[in-house]
This record gives structure tokens, C-alpha cells and sequence, in this order.
């Protein structure tokens, strides 16, 4: 074929690209085609010709079949031409212009290595979807790996005297391992009576991993050791008993998947790019970030230049980014899970949604959207209510925050105390009628008539305070998420509070860092801590304890008495009884827990029965054996003081420490409890009836009953979290009394109020 003009067209099929070639094989697949041209390494051959064409054997070489030659395109086909190029190479197409190749797929190819990518759809994007989530944590991005520190827990231990934790707990065949483990040290010169922590560090290398395909001989037979780690890890892949799963789970901790460094996805999924970033790098960035992203990209349109088919997208993307971006929501990541927002961020996100849907005449009921916003970010929240407002929708706003209520229209102040004591309107109006309202205790607080303040301020200016020891804990070298390798020092013996914009990483460095370092250090916790380079002054504290907002129990059988321990001294009262004594009841007869007690076994005493509906939400119905008292008759005819067991859960705490003033054991844990303002909690209310803040005090109290060592650290994350203002002041009451014990107290909080 001669010279061909720099204005023709060739559309060749690629067969074999820079491989070795087989003669006979490829000279066959050619004449099936029933095309006349070939090209051998870009050199345009009759097919007749291929048969003498000097292969050499090991070279690799390109072959391609010669569809046509488009000259004029207004009476050819070249549509026909391509389809007939990509049927013969599976999907590749070449066309040669001017002496140079272009080569079009219809498969994900790389044209350096030859790999075939599978074929992109928006599943391959999603980690909860087999085809786009990484093969190896399954879309998690954490998986389950054995620690070594855990299988050999106390070093002073030889191996024959049980080293290796796990298989003296979870092996139904323990001799069979040390025979094992005794043919491999008699192999590599090393005892099973010398302590591990005086093994040399290739040894522990071989029990923990194994020797590879090396083989003994154990009772008889021919096995190879494969070592603790792979051992605990094929057996947690392959058991089926919860239980063996649950104890190797004793020796594992999670980490970061290898295999995609946490990002949940796999590396076909993350090699597509949209400019610098991948999917998984993009929902790493805040919405901040984000937005500056795209609206860098819409600039580039502006530009005209055009950003293909990200056109559409970006519309669409940069309206809802500006919506959570107007809710104060811009420090969060596209990628933070769900269950780690608190309820004012979820419902911020959920207002967000709602927004661009421009809907009118709609009644919107928000339960405290403010909590997790630092007061800096609070008139973009209101600005974004009176929008909806705006829009002839109705607000309503259940809120503690005075900034919120200073802009609300229309203020109902409910009250005048929690529980049992509430459930009057005190007042109703503007704000300004409300601060005039003498009944109302929220308007004097809106009024500055009073303010919340510290009991030990006020003790100040009568007393001058004690000196304390100018002790501190300091955490050196934080790099932990956006925290610039900082040092911080926190004083001992004080009220700590570490406050900022949200996002700042308040949390990362209390409870990633510090919160978790000390757990670890003081009950082995598996949790690893956040990047740091250390911390200093832990000997100066004896323990650490984490008072945060979630529920004090998971079920209705948990409740106020069981957490404070008040219920096991309520039920050796009744048992003690002379009438409990005589039909030989014990306690176990007063718990509405123990099967075969005294609990009513109608409902498992529960109190109500639950009644499956198959395609709505279950019904619940008071059990009509015990009326909703939980018990049986046999217990409820046992009396203290003309009460029976039911009676005394239904008790408010304030009543329950009248009836039980002279059991100095009942009446310090209830008045604690009264103290920080749960007298109206009744002592039997389930536990996840209880809100945040009533859950915290809860487990405060549970600290102020028990005896102080004056060197313990409590944290705490936003503990004003619902909380009315009038609660703050008892709240701030209760941390004074921690740390006039000599303890410290470290809050993360927005509320300028502490």
C-alpha cells in the first residue's frame, strides 16, 4: 500500500498489542476476518504476505486488522467500520490520522499497562454496594486484626506456662499446641520454660506468624506451624459459634483497612478522578471546602471553559452544599457518619434538605437544633428559620438557647419545674413580655435579673480559696485530623473548660486523644488514641471518667434505681422483711428481671405486652396480668411501711428520700440525686425514656455517692447539652463539689454560660 495523504482516515482493529506471537495462530485468526490488509508493527502488509513475515521468537509485537480507509465521508459509511473494528478486538478501535493512532475503547483500558477496568455505574461509587466496596474490610473501612500485645498479655509467663493467652482459653486441644509449640523450639534452639519477655525478637516473630512451609513431626504426623496470629484469624473467619467468634474478638483490635486505607472503597472505584480528587477524597473535605471547590470549577465556565458533563452535576451539587453551609453544618465532612452527629446536627441536616424544596404553608417542629453550635454560628441558624418563616411556613422551636429565643416571635415558657412538677404554661408572649413576667424563671434569667454562676465564686468573696498544687496534664505534639501539632497543658484540681467554633477539634483532642490514651492506660482499653507524640503528668491522677450524654441503658429494664445501685438496697429491704422471711423469699423474689422470681412472667416483667404488626410499627398494651406493675402477686403482697415493691418504683426520687429518710445507705444516694435536680425522675422510669441531660446527671450522681480519691479527671462533652438554665446552675453546682475533692473537671462546651 502506498503513502497514504495526511488527510485520510484508517480505522484499524487492534488483535495483539506488544505481545509475543504465536505464527500460525495469529495467520489463522486473520484470514477468519476476510480482510485483505494487515499491520505488523506499523507496517501495512497484504494478508498473503503474513504468512512469510519473519516473526522472531520472545519479540513482541502489534497486530492490527485493516478495516478501511475513509476518503470521503459523505459516501462511506465509517459507522459500519468502526462497529466492525470493535466486534473483532473485543470493544478496541485505532484510527490513524496522519501517521499517528488514536485508540478508543469501549472498556475501562489503560493503554500503559494493558489493564481492562470493569465496567463504571453509580453502584461501583457506593460502599454499601458489593460492587463498588473494598473486597477486603467489605465497604467498613476498618477491619478486625489480631494484636500481638493482647495474645501475650503477661510476659513473665513462659510458653509452657500458658504465653499465648488465647490457646489456653479458647482451645479444646491445649496439649496438642504445646507439642506443637515444643517440636518448633527443640527446630530453632530456643526453650518454652524461658519467660516471652526474654525471647529474642525473631523467636516471638515465629510464634506469633508462623515458620512458613517449614514441617514437624506431632504425634506422628507432618504439619506446618502456622502461627498464633493467622491461627486466631482463620478461625474468626471460619467458626460458626458466636461465642468462639466473641472470645478471639477479646484479641483483636480494629484498624485502618490495608487494602484501602479506610476508604471503604475499591482501587478501580478510587482511580476515577473528577480533577485532583477522588470520591472518597472529596467526602473527606468539609462542606467549607467543598464549596470552594465548585465554585472555583463554576468560575472556570465562566471562563468558557466547559466542564463536560460535570455541567449538570455541579447545578445540582452546589445549592445543597449552600443549604448546609447556611445551617452552621460547614465543618462537616460528606463522609461523617450518621450516629456520631448530635441531635441538634442531625436535625440541622435534615433542615437543610428542606430548604430548596421552597414548599409553603408548612408546620416545622425543631427540638433543640442549636446543640453542637458554638454561639459564632448561631445567627446562621436563626437566619435560615426566619427564611423558612419568610417563605409563610410556620416554626415552632423547642429551645434552651437565649439567642434563639431573643429572635423568636412568639415565646411559650412551660414550667415551673421538670416532671412531675411541671406541665403549667408560666408564660406566653414576645421575649420582652417575658422578661417581664415575674412568674417566669427562664424570663429572669433573659432579663439578667439572675445568672447562672458558680458556687465557688460566690464563696470567694467571703473566703479567700485554698492554694492548690500546680500540677497539669500536657499533651505534646496533637496532629490528630485538623489539629496543628499542638501543646496543651491542662491544670489539675480546676474546672477546665476547652471551647471553639465547631470543627475546631475540641473533641478530637479530649476524647480522641487524651480521653482514650487514658483509658487505655488505666483499664487496658482496645481503643487506640488519636496522633499524638505523648502525654505527660498521667502519674499525677489515679483514674479517668468519661460522663457523656448517652442513654445509662439500652432496654426498658434499666432505670433510674438499677444504674444507681439503689434498687439492690430497696430489694434487701424487702426481703429482710418478716413476712418475706417467713414464705422464704430473697431478693431475687423483687427483681422483675429474674425468671421464676417474683416478676410477672405474662409480659417477663416488663410491664406491657408487644403486640408484632407485620407491615406497621408493634404495638405495645399494658399487660393485663399485673396492670403494668411488672410483678406477681406474691410479691406485691409483701409491704414495707404499707408500700409494696411496685409502689416504691413508682415513687419520685424527692419521695422515695422521705419514705427512706432513716436508711442513711438509700437516703445519701437519693439526695445526691435530688441535688442535681432529678427529684421529679421516678425511680422505676426506664432508661431510655430518659433524655440526654437527665441520663448525664444520672451518672454524675452515680460519681458524687461513691468515695473520692481527689485525683480523678472527669470528662465531659457539652454537659449543658438541653439543659435550661436553671439546670446549668445546678449542673455547675455539682462539677464545683467534684473539684472541691481535689478531682479535675474537663468540659468541652459552647454555652458562654460556663
Amino acid at each position: 500500500m502506498k503513502a497514504r495523504k495526511s488527510s485520510e482516515t484508517t480505522i484499524l482493529s487492534p488483535l495483539i498489542r506488544k505481545e509475543t506471537v504465536e505464527p500460525k495462530e495469529i495467520l489463522e485468526r486473520v484470514e477468519k476476518s476476510g480482510l485483505e490488509w494487515v499491520r505488523v508493527n506499523g507496517q501495512i502488509l497484504k494478508i498473503n504476505a503474513l504468512a512469510a513475515y519473519p516473526f522472531r521468537k520472545g519479540e513482541k509485537y502489534s497486530v492490527d486488522l485493516v478495516i478501511g480507509k475513509i476518503t470521503d465521508i459523505k459516501k462511506q459509511d465509517p459507522t459500519k467500520m468502526v462497529e466492525m473494528a470493535l466486534d473483532l478486538s473485543n470493544g478496541l478501535v485505532i484510527v490513524a490520522i496522519g501517521g499517528k493512532d488514536e485508540t478508543f475503547s469501549t472498556v475501562g483500558l489503560c493503554m500503559k499497562c494493558g489493564r481492562v477496568m470493569p465496567p463504571l455505574d453509580m453502584r461501583s461509587f457506593s460502599f454499601n454496594s458489593p460492587f463498588g466496596a473494598c473486597k477486603r474490610c467489605t465497604g467498613l473501612g476498618i477491619t478486625m486484626e489480631v494484636d500481638p500485645a493482647l495474645v501475650l498479655p503477661n510476659p513473665r509467663l513462659t510458653l509452657a506456662e500458658g504465653a499465648v493467652q488465647p490457646w489456653t482459653r479458647i482451645t479444646g486441644n491445649q496439649n496438642w499446641y504445646q507439642k506443637m509449640l515444643t517440636a518448633v523450639a527443640e527446630r530453632h534452639g530456643f526453650s518454652i520454660n524461658t519467660p516471652a519477655a526474654e525471647l529474642p525478637s525473631k523467636v516471638t516473630d515465629m510464634i506469633l506468624y508462623g515458620t512458613g512451609e517449614e514441617t514437624y513431626e506431632v504425634d506422628h504426623k507432618k504439619v506446618t506451624f502456622t502461627g498464633v496470629v493467622p491461627d486466631l484469624l482463620d478461625r474468626h473467619l471460619k467458626t460458626d459459634s458466636d461465642y468462639v467468634r466473641k472470645e478471639i474478638e477479646q484479641y483483636m483490635r480494629e484498624q485502618v483497612c490495608p487494602a484501602c486505607a479506610g476508604k471503604r472503597l475499591r482501587a478501580e472505584s478510587l482511580a476515577v478522578r473528577f480533577g485532583e480528587y477522588n470520591i472518597a477524597d472529596m467526602s473527606g473535605l468539609s462542606i467549607e471546602e467543598l464549596v470552594a471547590i465548585f465554585d472555583a470549577k463554576k468560575i472556570k465556565k465562566s471562563e468558557g471553559k466547559s466542564l463536560g458533563v460535570a455541567d449538570s452535576i455541579i447545578k445540582e451539587i452546589i445549592p445543597r452544599l449552600d443549604n448546609l453551609n447556611k445551617v452552621g453544618l460547614d465543618y462537616l465532612s460528606l463522609d461523617r457518619s450518621m450516629n456520631t452527629l448530635s441531635g441538634g446536627e442531625v436535625t440541622r441536616v435534615r433542615l437543610a434538605s428542606q430548604l430548596s424544596s421552597g414548599l409553603t404553608g408548612v408546620i416545622y417542629i425543631l427540638d433543640e437544633p442549636s446543640v453542637g453550635l458554638h454561639p459564632k454560628d448561631n445567627n446562621k441558624l436563626i437566619e435560615t428559620l426566619r427564611f423558612l418563616r419568610d417563605l409563610g411556613n410556620s416554626v415552632i422551636v423547642v429551645e434552651h438557647d437565649s439567642a434563639m429565643m431573643e429572635a423568636a416571635d412568639h415565646v411559650i415558657d412551660v414550667g415551673p419545674g421538670a416532671g412531675v412538677f411541671g406541665g403549667e404554661i408560666l408564660a406566653e408572649g414576645t421575649v420582652a413580655q417575658i422578661k417581664k413576667n415575674k412568674k417566669s424563671i427562664t424570663g429572669r434569667y433573659l432579663s439578667g435579673e439572675i445568672a447562672v454562676e458558680r458556687e465557688i465564686l460566690k464563696k470567694e468573696k467571703k473566703v479567700e480559696k485554698k492554694p492548690t498544687k500546680n500540677t497539669a496534664i500536657e499533651i505534646i505534639g496533637a496532629t490528630a485530623f485538623n489539629l496543628k501539632n499542638i501543646d496543651v497543658a491542662i491544670p489539675l484540681q480546676k474546672l477546665v473548660c476547652v471551647t471553639g467554633v465547631s470543627g475546631s477539634g475540641k473533641s478530637s483532642l479530649v476524647i480522641d486523644i487524651l480521653g482514650k490514651a487514658l483509658n487505655k492506660h488505666f483499664y487496658r482499653s482496645k481503643d487506640e488514641p488519636a496522633a499524638h507524640k505523648t502525654i505527660k503528668g498521667i502519674a499525677n491522677i489515679d483514674k479517668v471518667i468519661s460522663v457523656d450524654q448517652s442513654p445509662i441503658g439500652r432496654t426498658p429494664r434499666s432505670n433510674t434505681a438499677t444504674y444507681t445501685g439503689v434498687f439492690t438496697v430497696i430489694r434487701d429491704i424487702f426481703s429482710a422483711l418478716p413476712e418475706a422471711k417467713m414464705r422464704r423469699y430473697d431478693a431475687g423474689k423483687f427483681s422483675f428481671n429474674v425468671k421464676g422470681g417474683g416478676r410477672c412472667e405474662a409480659c417477663a416483667g416488663e410491664g406491657y405486652i408487644r403486640i408484632p404488626m407485620q407491615f406497621l410499627a408493634d404495638v405495645y398494651v399494658e399487660c393485663s396480668e399485673c396492670q403494668g406493675s411488672r410483678y406477681n402477686q406474691e410479691a406485691l403482697e409483701i409491704h414495707y411501711r404499707n408500700k409494696n415493691i411496685a409502689e416504691v418504683l413508682a415513687m419520685t426520687v424527692e419521695e422515695a428520700y422521705r419514705f427512706f429518710s432513716d436508711t442513711p445507705l438509700l437516703a445519701d444516694k437519693l439526695n445526691v440525686l435530688r441535688e442535681v435536680g432529678l427529684g421529679y425522675v421516678s425511680l422505676g422510669q426506664p432508661a431510655t425514656t430518659l433524655s440526654g441531660g437527665e441520663a448525664q446527671r444520672i451518672k454524675l450522681a452515680s460519681e458524687l455517692a461513691r468515695p473520692s480519691t481527689g485525683k480523678t479527671l472527669y470528662i465531659l462533652d457539652e454537659p449543658t447539652t438541653g439543659l435550661h438554665f436553671e439546670d446549668i446552675q445546678r449542673l455547675l453546682t455539682v462539677l464545683t463539689r467534684l473539684v472541691d475533692k481535689g478531682n479535675t473537671v474537663l468540659i468541652i462546651e459552647h454555652s458562654p454560660d460556663v
